[in-house]
């Protein structure tokens, strides 16, 4: 396992000059012990209810203390049953501070259904396996790797840089409130999830890097019927399960009007010169007109990319009856909404109510609701991450874009902090299986991550 790893760091030092082939061979060096950081963190089951993401900070911090970061300036902060974790470079000047940030939690795994046991770091063919190497236990390592290697070269910023993991971004948020709460007068937050490179799928060679600059709300709603019940022998019409039924197919035949913004009409014009056939010419027709509907039906066709072009919501789980004898009493459907940035949850929760259509359906948000939000493009945010991605890839195109998904972002945007996800890792479309079985990165990404962190790091940080 080590001979592989180590050859790609090496590799990457050979291929750079000057100082930078220096960076690159101090991250050969230390390559070894963040692999042993990153099976430990793999090791430690940190889904939600489990308890241990406290661990997981701890071996964090102790490993902060002992790189040469003061007591002082590193805290593990208890939220609940989960954790976060804070520790700060303390800069020579008066700007405002940098935040980098990702997540220790992850979302469960059943050993009896992954062909490794998934809390095992396992190498394979490139590849290293376990859950939370995509997402994101990869990009926390890094991060923490990166700010002890920032505190032992001596590095003193203009401005504070500061690590901030968060706890149960996977569920529910509560750390990353309490985080957004101490940085107010941050500058922005980058953060080592969303974003990053593709990968050609075919040819392996990267296509283009994109910079997260908003994301869509994630939001669950809760549909519920209830009815009196009574015997399965006396049916009655007034059934909560029948009732559900047909609320579920009036949800599955309404599509959202297409949205756009200055975010996704520059990633889709990116996407789309790169993606061949008729989804690529969809992607720059709706990019240069937002109100071609015909690009639009092409592109909402496309599960990859449905997302990019606006509001989704769909069923994703049921509950009903109490017995096999009886009529059902209640019945209730989960309804998960991807909201894009500039329509409120309150209007998605409207906007289901009208298509139901149905004065007995309940229709509740099942957790508390953060608005969408979109950062602005900003120019040194951008140059600072394509130098960056260029000391990998030179000249490679940093785009900005906006994720379907949710991250630790939306907390921050909603309290008023920028934030911008750029993980370092480039990797061919669906091929992480994050979230799913037998998750993956390849390993190559590790020691690319160290390297990038650095760069991106020292550049703001000097800025």
């Amino acid at each position: 396992m080590k001979t592989s790893y180590m050859v790609c760091a090496m590799t990457a030092a050979l291929a750079l000059g000057g100082m930078q082939a220096t960076w690159a061979e101090t991250t050969a060096q230390i390559l070894p012990q963040t692999m042993d950081m990153l099976k430990y963190a793999i090791s430690v089951p940190t889904y939600h209810g489990n308890g241990q993401v406290p661990k997981l900070a701890e071996y964090f911090a102790g490993k902060l203390r002992a790189g040469g970061f003061p007591a002082a300036d590193v805290q593990v902060i208890p939220v609940g049953e989960t954790a976060a974790l804070i520790a700060r470079i303390h800069g020579t000047g008066n700007g405002k501070p940098v935040v980098a940030t990702g997540h220790m939690d992850v979302v469960p795994a059943n050993p009896k259904d992954w062909q490794r046991d998934p809390f095992k770091m396992v190498e394979e063919d490139g590849y290293i396996f376990g859950r939370g190497v995509a997402d994101m236990k990869t990009g926390t390592v890094a991060l923490v790797q990166t700010f002890i290697r920032l505190k032992q070269e001596g590095y003193k910023p203009k401005r504070d840089l500061i690590l901030a993991l968060s706890g149960d971004e996977e569920r529910g948020e509560i750390s990353t409130r309490e985080l957004a709460k101490r940085f107010p007068n941050a500058e922005f937050v980058l953060i080592a999830e969303g974003g990053g490179g593709t990968l050609d799928p075919t040819t392996g060679k990267p296509t283009l890097f994109e910079v997260q600059a908003g994301e869509k709300t994630y939001a669950d709603f809760q549909v519920t019927y209830t009815s009196p019940g009574g015997h399965s022998s006396e049916p009655s019409p007034d059934n909560a399960i029948y009732h559900l039924a047909k609320a579920i197919d009036r949800i599955a035949a309404y599509k959202f009007p297409p949205m756009s913004n200055e975010i996704t009409r520059a990633s889709l014009a990116a996407l789309g010169q790169r993606t061949p056939g008729a989804i690529g010419e969809a992607m720059q027709a709706f990019a240069k007109n937002p109100h071609d509907a015909q690009a639009a039906a092409v592109i909402a066709a496309d599960p990859a990319y449905v997302g990019q072009i606006g509001t989704t919501c769909v069923a994703t789980m049921l509950a009903g009856g109490h017995a096999p004898n009886a009529l059902p009493q209640s019945a209730s459907v989960t309804v998960n909404c991807r909201i894009f940035p500039g329509t409120t949850p309150a209007q998605v929760r409207d906007t289901l109510v009208k298509v139901i259509d149905d004065p007995k359906a309940q229709v509740s948000a099942a957790r508390p609701l953060l608005g969408p939000s979109a950062s602005p493009i900003r120019k040194d945010v951008m140059d600072a991450v394509a130098r960056a991605v260029h000391q990998r890839y030179p000249k490679l195109d940093v785009v900005p874009s906006m994720a379907s998904f949710a991250t630790d972002g939306k907390v921050y945007r909603a309290a008023g902090i920028d934030a911008y996800g750029v993980a370092a890792q480039f990797t061919k479309p669906n091929d992480t299986f994050m979230h799913g079985l037998n998750e993956r990165l390849p390993v190559s990404e590790v020691a690319a991550s160290l390297d990038y962190w650095h760069t991106l790091l020292k550049d703001v940080g000097s800025k």
